[in-house]
Order: structure tokens, then sequence, then C-alpha cells
């Protein structure tokens, strides 16, 4: 088996009563794990269920900062505040994620959550060393920072105001309205040329998003965001990001029109993706609430992968290749310049960097 092929989909699924609210449909286990658990086991006498809730467990993380070379990505380095996502997106490719840590990337990843509260002092730790050198740090590229649970830890909050502090640089990607609440550090971030946010919608069908992405801020609600922000002053880029041959790509022009109108400045888009636990997950999604439509979605995802459910290389893996990838592709581009959607956004500035001075430093005479 090739490393990016997904596991065999599994036979297994949770019981629907208790999983409301929820996008996967089973919880196998990751793939480290020997041990392979079902549901079942034998009691045959009906009874109520409760349904699955949300378990915060904490982590104190030496360090912060995760650096990767890859082609295909527009930063460096990242930091991810949370491990595991509340937001639920069946199509989710952080979902592997959660294997490392013996955890499965079905209902696992979505209701057994990890916050990393001293994640602010480890980044202030990190961004103090004389070696440090500065360039853009992207906030949300595995998880997103602004799920539900920030509201009570505000750990992406207290790294904002580490950032701030320091005149950093920072890239933020969300789904989650939560981020109105650091208007307050952003905007004046953003003026100086420090900040920017992208927002991802993926479809305008309110229904479609509630099933796709269960605890998500409905589609309006996410416009609405990007209205708050831009009128802030903030920089925002449109991100129809996945885009769902078959499902979503009808809605290409539309949600360039809505993200326009809302006051987005740029646009990005990148194909759905399904590395190794995502494929099961989504095709069991499909069978359920696509029935008459996984078939084809299936294969136009084959097409763009050379016959496989994904294709991992450098290149490839955010856009898919072959006839009907590289139509998406030229609606976007020609829709976007429609929009005025089409244009880079100016890089950030990494020349205010400074350590700020701590109490009981020696200050300078001059």
């Amino acid at each position: 088996m090739h490393d990016s092929d997904p596991p065999a989909i599994s036979s297994a699924c949770i019981d629907a009563r208790r999983r409301p609210g929820r996008g996967a449909l089973g919880n196998d286990a990751g793939r480290f794990d020997l041990a392979r658990t079902e549901e079942a086991d034998g009691w045959d006498i009906p009874e109520d269920r409760p349904v699955f809730r949300t378990e915060i467990s904490l982590e104190h993380p030496r360090s912060l900062i995760t650096y990767n070379r890859s082609p295909d990505l527009p930063f460096d380095r990242s930091i991810n505040p949370y491990r595991g996502c509340e937001h639920g997106c069946i199509y989710c490719f952080a979902r592997p994620s959660h294997a490392y840590l013996g955890l499965s990337p079905g209902l696992d990843f979505e209701t057994r959550l990890i916050a990393r509260p001293t994640a602010p002092d480890v980044l202030e730790r990190e961004l103090s060393r004389k070696g440090y050198r500065v360039a853009p740090i992207a906030i949300g590229t595995n998880t997103d920072p602004y799920q539900p649970c920030e509201s009570q830890h505000e750990i992406t909050r207290n790294c904002l105001k580490v950032l701030a502090a320091f005149r950093h640089p920072v890239a933020i990607v969300t789904k989650g309205a939560l981020i109105e609440r650091d208007i307050d550090i952003l905007a004046p971030m953003a003026a100086q040329g420090l900040a920017r946010v992208g927002i991802s919608l993926t479809t305008l069908d309110p229904e479609l998003s509630r099933r796709m992405e269960p605890r998500l801020p409905a589609p309006g609600r996410r416009l609405a965001t990007i209205r708050a922000l831009s009128g802030a002053g903030i920089p925002v880029r449109l991100m129809t990001s996945p885009i769902i041959p078959g499902l979503t790509d009808p809605e290409i022009e539309a949600l360039l029109q809505a993200g326009a109108q809302a006051g987005a400045s740029s646009a990005s888009w990148v194909m759905l993706r399904l590395p190794r636990e995502v494929s099961p997950l989504w095709q069991a999604w499909l069978a359920e609430h696509c029935p008459d439509r996984a078939g084809k979605i299936m294969a136009r995802l084959r097409e763009m992968h050379g016959g496989r459910d994904y294709d991992a290389r450098w290149g490839h893996r955010m856009r898919g290749e072959g006839k009907h990838a590289e139509l998406i592709a030229q609606r976007f581009h020609v829709h976007a310049r429609k929009r005025g959607l089409h244009q880079k956004a100016p890089p950030l500035r990494c020349d205010l960097f400074a350590v700020p001075p701590r109490k009981g430093d020696q200050l300078s005479l001059w």
C-alpha cells in the first residue's frame, strides 16, 4: 500500500442518535493502533445512550513553532493552539494527525481535543531567542484557532498579544466568527502591515454546510465576519476551500461574488484532499448524505489523482490534474478577476520585529 493510500472503508458506524452535531460517522482506531475496537459489545437490549460530549485535555508543549519546507505552502512556520477541532468538518485534511496521539481521526478528532494553555509563554520564549529570524507565522493551518473552546481558553488571543508586542507578522486561517473578538488586536497590527486573515467558505447552502461542517457558523455568518474584519481595515482573503467536484463546484461564481460583496480583497481555492483516514470517513459521509451523487463525486476526484482517491505529490495535492481540474481552475481565475479578487496580497512586514524590553532589562542610554 502506498503511504497516501487510505485504509479500507469501515463497515462500523456509530448509532446516529449518539452523534448529532458531529461530522464523522465512525470512530475507527488510528493507523498506529494495533487494537481495533467496535462499538457493539454483545448487549442486545435496546437502551438510550448519551450523545458524544466534547472532552478537552491540557498539554504543556516544550516548543510551539513548527517549521516546514513544503513548496505548496506560502509560509515556512506555523503554530497550533489546539489539537483536534470541534467544528467537525468531515473533509478536514488534518484528521489523520490525531492518529499520532493514539486517537481516532473520526469522532475522537472532533470530541477529544487538546488545548495548549502555556503556548503564549512558549511562543514568547522562542521569539526572544538570539538566533530567531523573523518571517510570517501562520495560525490555523492544521486545526481552527477559533473553534468553540477558544472562547473559554483564549489561547489564540494570548498568542496574538505576544505577536503584537513583538511586532511579528501573522496570517490567520479560520472559519470561526469568534475572530471578531480579537479585532482590537488585529486591526492595529493590520494598520502596520503585520496581519491578514483568511476566511474559509465552502458553500452558501446552509443545509449542506450544517451536514458537512456541523459546528461551523452558517455561511451567512461567515460572510458577516468578512464584513466586520474588512470594515476594521484587516485584509481578508476568501478561501473557497475545499472545492468538491460534483457537489460544491457549481457555486464557485456565487461564492466569489458573495465574498467580494462582503469586502474580501483576494481569494484562493484548494481542491478536496483525502489523505489517509479522511478518504473512508468522507466516503461513509457521502453514502449517508449524498447517495445519489457519491459515485460521481468519487469518480471526479479519482480522475484528478491518477485513478486514486488522493495523490500526495507536491504540486499536485492542492489542485489535482486533468481536464476537470483545469476547468475548475479556469472558472475560478476568470471570476476572481471579474470580482477584483485575483491579485495577491502584499507581503507582511518583517522589518518592524523587535523583542520588547522585559522587567529588569538594562535600558539603552540612547
